[in-house]
């Protein structure tokens, strides 16, 4: 599934379970599912193990069935800026398949992780032959550019409070991320990774956040319980360096 032949080799069919997370299929006609599910493969990427690398050919499309990824680029001063985090029901890479190129990001597993792929060539396929397929990479493509838009903007944001909330916002997207769900399985370690903040920073957020009633944090994760607040509110409380 990448250029690293220890994952490639650890790839094998998709179980009825696990097929049944993956959103798209559920669009197909009997045919084309069937030429998906005979192309799908899927394998566990260990934490820390990258599944693209920036200047790789394009070779699968992928899919977070369980797990957490991580979307970045190095700079040639070798810093490293997170664009976003890929929960489970994500798919990505839609538009380096579509032209066929070199990834211009890396793709890092956070956890363990069950990460699906699907051949670039039945990519294109399926977008040659199926009107419901062309409908959610559209759908998908859209999503992104907003989720990137807001990346850029979250990017430049000082206030902790407001880079956490709209970060947990952008994992909280029903189209981009549908096997989310209200809680997202996260630590604060893993989102701090994701929003560039210290650990503490992080857990000073979210005890903000949740006093103001827009989250809860759960055991082994968080619940949403006001998305629109993380996506708009402007947080005024200040936090010491």
């Amino acid at each position: 599934m990448t250029a690293d032949p220890s994952l490639h080799q650890r790839r094998r069919p998709l179980t009825e379970a696990e097929l049944a997370a993956i959103p798209w299929l559920q669009v197909l006609l009997p045919d084309e599912r069937q030429r998906a599910v005979d192309d799908l493969r899927i394998a566990e990427a260990a934490p820390g193990e990258y599944l693209c690398r920036m200047g790789r050919p394009v070779t699968y499309w992928f899919g977070v069935v369980d797990g957490l990824l991580k979307m970045s680029t190095d700079n040639a001063e070798g810093q490293t800026m997170t664009f976003t985090g890929v929960p489970p029901g994500g798919w990505f890479g839609e538009g380096t398949a579509l032209k066929r190129e070199t990834y211009r990001y890396n793709i890092q597993a956070l956890r363990k992780s069950q990460v699906a792929g699907l051949h670039v060539d039945t990519f294109h396929w399926l977008l040659d032959h199926s009107i419901g397929f062309n409908r959610f990479v559209m759908n998908q493509l859209n999503e992104r550019l907003g989720q990137f838009i807001a990346a850029r903007e979250i990017d430049r944001m000082t206030n902790p409070d407001i880079r956490v909330a709209r970060s947990l916002a952008s994992l909280f997207n029903p189209v981009l991320y549908p096997g989310v769900g209200e809680v997202l399985r996260i630590t604060q370690q893993e989102l701090a990774y994701l929003v560039g903040l210290s650990r503490q920073r992080v857990n000073e957020a979210l005890n903000a956040l949740e006093a103001q009633a827009f989250i809860r944090v759960e055991y082994g994760g968080l619940r949403v319980l006001d998305l629109q607040a993380l996506r708009s509110r402007v947080f005024t409380r200040q936090i010491t360096p």
